[in-house]
C-alpha cells in the first residue's frame, strides 16, 4: 500500500518546486464575502502552470525520480489535468511521457497533452482498459508509473499549496477547504495543515452526485463510486485510494457535499464577481459554503481554487 506523505516530504517538495512552479496569488471578493457571511481567501491554482494544482504533484514526482529511473520515462492514465501536468513535468526534465487517455477525452485536453510533448495512447473509456494500456507501456518501455493521486510524492507536492496558503494569508485562518476526488490534494493539505497549524479546520467538499468520500467519512469504510456518475464536476468522480482515505479519516474535520445547482451558481459567481476562470470541480468548496453544508459564518476561510481548464464551448449556464 502507498504510504502517506509526511510534513518532511512536503517541506522537501516545497524546496524542489520553488524554481519550477508559480507561487499562486490569494484573491478575495467583498461581494462574495457578503453573500457567504464569511471572509474567504481564494488560493488561485487556476493560475498555476498547466492551469491547475496538479502541476505540483506531477513535478514533485518527476523531479524526485533517480536518474536511472527517469531516463526510462514516465506513464500515467488520465483524461484530465494530471495528464497535461505530467507531460510538462517530463518535458522539462527531458524524458518521455506516455499518457493513456480514453478516446472519449475532450479534444482540448488531448491538445494540451500533445502541446506539452506527451505521447498519447488512446484506449476504451474504462478503468480496465486504462490500466491494461498503461501496463503494456510499462512492460515495453520500463516507464515509471506516476498515478494522479495514489502516490506519496504526488500528495506531498499537492501539500505545498496549503503551505503557501497558510504562509501568505493576510489574516489568521480558521479553516481551509478544498475539493476531494481521488484525494491527493486533500491528503497533502491535511498533513500540511494538521502538522503545522492543527487548530485550523480542514473541510473537504465534493458533489452530492459523487459522494463516496462523504459516505466513507460517515461509515469509516472506503466506499466505491456509484456509477454512472452524473455531475458537472468531472474532475471529482474518481474514488479514493486506501492511502488518501486513511489520511482523510485520521485528520479531516468534515467532508461535505454540494448540489449540482449550487456548483454551477458558485462557478458563475466566481467568474462574474472575481473575473477569473475556474472549472466546475474548482467551485465545489464555495458551493458547499453557500449551501450551508458546514458552518463557515463569521470565519476566515482559505478556499483552494484547484484549476481553470474549461471547455469554453460547453459552459454549464449556456446549455
Amino acid at each position: 500500500m502507498t504510504t502517506a506523505p509526511t510534513i518532511s516530504d512536503i517541506h522537501t517538495a516545497q524546496r524542489r518546486l520553488e524554481s519550477h512552479l508559480h507561487r499562486t496569488p490569494i484573491l478575495s471578493s467583498r461581494e462574495i464575502d457578503s453573500i457567504a457571511g464569511a471572509r474567504l481567501l481564494f488560493k488561485c491554482e487556476n493560475f498555476q502552470r498547466t492551469g491547475s494544482f496538479k502541476a505540483r504533484g506531477a513535478f514533485n514526482a518527476v523531479l524526485s525520480l533517480p536518474a536511472a529511473d527517469a531516463e526510462r520515462g514516465v506513464v500515467t492514465h488520465s483524461s484530465g489535468n494530471h495528464a497535461a501536468a505530467l507531460a510538462l513535468a517530463a518535458k522539462e526534465r527531458g524524458i518521455a511521457a506516455h499518457i493513456v487517455m480514453p478516446h472519449t477525452a475532450p479534444a482540448p485536453k488531448k491538445a494540451a497533452v500533445a502541446a506539452y510533448g506527451g505521447r498519447i495512447v488512446e484506449c476504451e473509456p474504462t478503468l480496465a482498459a486504462r490500466l491494461a494500456a498503461a501496463g503494456a507501456i510499462m512492460a515495453e518501455t520500463g516507464a515509471v508509473m506516476i498515478p494522479p493521486f495514489d502516490s506519496r510524492d504526488v500528495a506531498a507536492g499537492q501539500g505545498s499549496c496549503a503551505m503557501e496558503l497558510m504562509a501568505d494569508a493576510t489574516e489568521p485562518l480558521d479553516a481551509i477547504t478544498c475539493p476531494v476526488g481521488g484525494g491527493g490534494l486533500l491528503a497533502g493539505t491535511l498533513v500540511a495543515v494538521k502538522e503545522t497549524s492543527p487548530e485550523i479546520l480542514v473541510i473537504a467538499a465534493e458533489p452530492a452526485a459523487a459522494d463516496d468520500a462523504a459516505r466513507g467519512f460517515r461509515t469509516g469504510a472506503l466506499q466505491p463510486q456509484v456509477l454512472p456518475v452524473a455531475t458537472i464536476a468531472d474532475g471529482l468522480t474518481t474514488a479514493m485510494s486506501e492511502m488518501t482515505f486513511g489520511v482523510m479519516r485520521r485528520l479531516a474535520d468534515q467532508v461535505v457535499t454540494a448540489s449540482e445547482g449550487a456548483i454551477i451558481e458558485a462557478m458563475r459567481l466566481i467568474w462574474s464577481r472575481m473575473k477569473i476562470i475556474v472549472e466546475p470541480s474548482c467551485a465545489v468548496p464555495l458551493a458547499a459554503i453557500l449551501e450551508g453544508s458546514w458552518d463557515a459564518k463569521g470565519r476566515t476561510v482559505g478556499v483552494i481554487l484547484t484549476g481553470g481548464n474549461v471547455d469554453l464551448d460547453r459552459l454549464p449556464w449556456t446549455r
